[in-house]
């Protein structure tokens, strides 16, 4: 039977409590997001591709043509979107596909 030295279980256990820590401030951080968008989601340009099954080309067309509303970071030019706003989105775009073409 083989035994682990007492100082490597102490750092072994310390490594672990700040990776639990770190884990746990992320999870307090989203939360606080959450609670300061009154509950809706943020979604970036890799989710909301996704969830619409689109390229992220397509996402930069709807941006430029004012199709989809978007939020810009100055720092890092990264696209970000409210998923109530998408819904939206998605609600009139659904809306005008179902009906009759004018002749």
């Amino acid at each position: 039977m083989s035994y682990i030295d007492n100082e490597i279980l102490e750092r072994l256990i310390g490594t672990m409590v700040e990776g639990f820590a770190r884990i746990e401030k992320k999870l307090d951080q989203m939360n606080r997001l959450k609670e300061c968008m009154n509950g809706d989601r943020l979604l970036d340009n890799v989710d909301l591709a996704e969830l619409l099954g689109v390229s992220q080309r397509t996402l930069a067309r709807y941006r430029k043509e004012g199709k989809i509303r978007y939020y810009s970071m100055e720092e890092n030019g990264k696209s970000f979107y409210l998923a109530s706003e998408i819904q939206k989105f998605l609600l009139e775009r659904g809306n005008r596909m179902n009906e009759p073409m004018r002749k």
